[in-house]
């Protein structure tokens, strides 16, 4: 596809490697969408995952589906409704991790994705990503064409629904709504390349039907038409049963003996994301079709290619197809049921193998039907599309059809067979009219860029959470030692006037710099301006700030504030560190790749680095506390013996007391029994050991 020049393909390529725009990804069949997906999955840096709304859709693209991987129950997702405990399922810390690290989230078929599903992944993305932008932030890549197959809604569940959305399609998503996606349509039709044909099934996709188009494609309709012998047609019908019924029926008239051939599953494979047949039950003689394309280099078959069974050996069915000398001898192939994890040593986004199906890539192909046929290409078909129930089946079935010489229909075609949602056709008018190009593509890179940049000057969220961690300390003052408050004000002070009033004199300078025509990346004075403030900011936070967090205390006996303090302490580092490594990456000069790698690197290494800037770890005692060395050893004496004992630390002394010690140093029983927290029985059992050490202690002081 990279080889072929096609402006759609190459804007859309554009769009999800330099911009942060959602994208929707459309185009009538044949159009190269799957190819696409192919290519973004290879060339991308993104880190992404794929998702589909099927099992069978999710295995063909290589991908899981969308309530696997988001663990969504199933059901409709009504906004604003009470949550169901029950229902809800927590993400291990991995899978969280996973979440925040990803740039993309690629869509498969999205034409069956209702509206409420795309809200509950919203719902998700936001909890563990960024809650205040839809999807948490995430881009989407979604694939697929509305006038296909359309969402399924059943009755009671589009009640509950209806007073909540427009439509049921995935547009009528609240959250996609609110980003402004981009629609980019392929023009170019692989599948076909007669004309004629390709003018007639756009006009069946968009319901422009008249006269005249009838009359074209009801020349196709053959009653009791009968195959030519050498010539293979799959039969295409709106019903399982139908399809299910007409391929048994030509099996049992073959005289031949039944061949069966088992799927070799191993490890998870559901049942419901099957790609091939469990069984495959086939004879000499029967017409099959292949449900895969071939990955060898030969590339001899591909998904929807029609033939007959010549032969079977050990290893292999002989498949002869038609117009072809050459028999096709065809292996057993393996199918992958994929989970997505993240490699902490290098950050990326891998493939799990959960489990796989090894089967051969055949099923019987005198029938098949249209919901099954969606993505296939066949070279000749007959069409029963009279009992059509669904939005687009007409259109699907046509367009799977390399010719409009191949197609047969069996029933004419008549207007109420030929559906076409009118909220679609609203929704693709209007994509239309707003199509993206190169021009717009250049504006929503600079925005994008220029967003970056923004954000990176943005310390108003690091500004709460130090406000947060004073208040906090502030408001359980009577449970820390005294003092305590001190540092932290001092480190706000700090902020204010190294970080955040140089922050806002630099986004002042930013907008000159937005002014020009020029891409911030592409910008020699600008880039120049970023790498100095990259050594600035990195310093400042870094050492000035995040060192100091070290050096607060959080001693406290009270251990529902010690775990308030330390959890909000915790999520004051993490912006800093955040900040600081992304200051970090601009120090090469800006890149939007870079910085996001960056940052998203940075929330990773951070939990993994986290303990070294926890307080309890470091060798510091409290701000302002005389005797800071004392006060260590006996910190450190009391959690010794309240480990081997198994007891709380402050039932052997509590921090005020330590701190009444190392103020009053004691020398003799009577001056001890005065400190504060030792009563008769801590004097009796600890008196000795502790005037021991405070003696030790003024020894070394050079004292008596």
């Amino acid at each position: 596809m990279s080889n072929i020049t096609n402006p759609e393909l190459e804007l859309a390529f554009d769009y999800v490697l330099y911009t942060h725009k959602n994208i929707f990804l459309t185009g009538k069949a044949g159009t190269g969408k799957t190819t696409f997906l192919h290519r973004i999955k290879k060339e991308s840096p993104k880190r992404m995952v794929v998702v589909a709304p099927t099992g069978v859709a999710a295995i063909n693209a290589g991908g899981m589906t969308i309530h696997s991987f988001f663990q969504l129950p199933f059901g409709p997702f009504v906004p604003g409704a009470p949550k169901d405990p029950s229902r809800q399922r927590n993400f291990s810390k991995e899978k969280v991790r996973l979440l925040q690290s990803l740039d993309l989230l690629v869509i498969d078929e999205i034409s069956m994705v209702r509206a409420d599903l795309l809200d509950a992944v919203d719902e998700v993305l936001r909890r563990y990503r960024d809650r205040r932008k839809p999807f948490g932030g995430l881009q989407l890549l979604m694939i697929g064409d509305l006038h296909q197959l359309p969402p399924v809604v059943k009755d009671e569940e589009w009640n509950l629904l209806r007073e909540h959305y427009d439509t049921a399609y995935f547009f009528g998503s609240h959250a996609l709504q609110d980003t402004e996606p981009v629609s980019i349509e392929l023009k170019h039709i692989y599948r076909q390349s007669d004309e004629t044909f390709i003018h007639l099934l756009n006009k069946v996709r968009n319901n422009q039907l008249d006269d005249e188009v009838l009359r074209l494609l009801n020349s196709r309709f053959v009653p009791n038409f009968q195959p030519p012998h050498g010539e293979s047609y799959i039969t295409l019908t709106a019903h399982n049963h139908l399809a299910q019924s007409t391929n048994l029926e030509h099996l049992a008239a073959i005289r031949e003996p039944m061949q069966s051939f088992k799927a070799e599953i191993k490890g998870e494979f559901p049942p419901s994301a099957y790609p091939a047949e469990e069984c495959l039950d086939c004879k000499l003689g029967a017409q099959i079709m292949f449900v895969k394309n071939d990955l060898s280099r030969e590339k001899r078959y591909y998904n929807g290619k029609i033939g007959v069974i010549t032969g079977f050996d050990k290893e292999h069915i002989l498949v002869q197809c038609p117009g072809e000398s050459e028999t096709i001898p065809v292996g057993r192939v393996e199918w992958q049921n994929l989970k997505y994890s993240l490699n902490e040593q290098n950050k990326e986004v891998k493939e799990e193998v959960l489990g796989t199906f090894s089967q051969f890539p055949l099923k019987l192909a005198w029938a098949i039907t249209i919901h099954k046929s969606q993505g296939l290409t066949f070279e000749r078909a007959i069409i029963d599309a009279q009992a059509a129930f669904a939005h687009g089946q007409v259109y699907v079935a046509l367009s799977r059809c390399k010719s409009f010489e191949g197609i047969v229909l069996r029933s004419k075609i008549v207007l109420s067979s030929v559906k076409t949602d009118q909220v679609v056709q609203r929704y693709t008018e209007e994509a239309d009219k707003n199509a993206p190009d190169r021009r717009h593509l250049s504006r929503s890179r600079a925005e994008f860029q220029q967003s970056l940049l923004r954000e990176l000057f943005d310390f108003s969220a690091l500004d709460r959470q130090l406000l947060q961690l004073s208040k906090v300390y502030r408001e359980h003052a009577r449970a820390l030692l005294p003092e305590a408050q001190k540092p932290v004000d001092e480190l706000y002070l700090r902020f204010d006037s190294m970080v955040l009033q140089p922050a806002e004199r630099f986004k002042v300078q930013l907008i000159q710099y937005f002014r020009q025509e020029q891409l911030p990346e592409e910008q020699d004075a600008l880039q120049e301006r970023l790498r100095k403030a990259g050594v600035y900011f990195a310093e400042q936070l870094n050492k000035g700030l995040l060192e100091a967090t070290q050096k607060l205390s959080v001693m406290t006996d009270n251990q529902s504030v010690k775990t308030l303090l330390k959890e909000q302490l915790e999520a004051t580092q993490m912006a800093i560190f955040l900040k600081n490594a992304c200051f970090v990456s601009v120090q090469e000069g800006f890149s939007s790749t870079r910085y996001l790698r960056s940052k998203m690197d940075a929330e990773l290494d951070f939990s993994r680095l986290k303990s070294r800037f926890s307080p309890s770890s470091s060798a510091f005692a409290p701000h302002n506390v005389p005797n800071g060395k004392l006060f260590m050893q006996l910190r450190t004496w009391r959690d010794q013996m309240a480990a081997e004992l198994d007891i709380e630390p402050y039932e052997i002394l509590s921090n005020r007391s330590i701190l009444d010690l190392v103020q009053k140093l004691p020398a003799n029983r009577m001056a001890l029994s005065k400190i504060v927290g030792i009563g008769r029985v801590k004097l009796e059992r600890y008196g000795e050991e502790l005037l021991a050490m405070i003696k030790r202690y003024r020894e070394e002081l050079g004292g008596s």
